[in-house]
């Protein structure tokens, strides 16, 4: 990755899905199960700020900007799905998801607005609006916004799993945001590393 780009860690943010509607629909509120057991499959159909809107517990040195909240749309929580998982987030300008690969699950990342790079073991590609990023099962990938403006992306795995670690390092939004210590964060990946490996403890 070229070295004017900083590779941090980031927060959250939000991205719209839109399709064909039959008829009108009043917004609702979106209510998240507080237990995973015995959730069944619901079928659903959000606005782009509905899901389960969460904020990154970063550590305290980040900048401010990245306390933006992202979203669980889908999974075992939301929605009851047993296989996918599915979020929205912000990327700020010059910040990055940062190297890591994911054992057990592939991933699709949708670009729906801005501009950035992906390092995908080590082959790097650039991209803008409307790309699709497919990151096989133990790939390593890291991505980063090189653009003016958020990077607007939504994510999709294909197996549960990542979504335990981002709970585990973000609170509901509203709530208090106490930064990670680094050995907290270090113990916290150390926990999920049988789905996600990241290449700073």
């Amino acid at each position: 990755m070229p070295s004017q780009y900083r590779w941090s860690v980031l927060a959250a943010g939000l991205t719209t899905l839109a399709g064909p509607a039959c008829r009108p629909v009043s917004p609702r509120a979106f209510e998240v199960p507080h237990a995973m057991p015995d959730v069944r499959p619901t079928p659903l159909v959000l606005a782009p700020e509905e899901g389960e809107r969460r904020v990154r517990r970063l550590r305290a040195s980040a900048p401010a900007a990245l306390t933006a909240p992202f979203i669980l749309k889908l999974d075992g929580r939301n929605g009851g799905s047993t296989d996918l998982v599915m979020g929205t987030e912000d990327i700020p300008p010059g910040q990055a998801i940062a190297a890591h690969r994911h054992l057990v699950a592939d991933e699709i990342i949708f670009v729906h607005r801005g501009a950035g790079v992906v390092a995908l073991d080590g082959r790097e590609t650039a991209f803008g609006p409307g790309a699709t990023i497919y990151i096989p099962k133990d790939v390593r990938v890291a991505v980063c916004n090189t653009g003016a403006e958020p990077l607007s992306i939504a994510f999709v795995f294909s197996k549960p799993g990542f979504e335990a670690y981002l709970r585990d390092t973000s609170v509901p939004e509203g709530q208090r945001v106490v930064p990670l210590s680094d050995v907290e964060r270090a113990a916290i990946r150390a926990r999920h590393a049988g789905h996600t490996r990241y290449e700073q403890p």
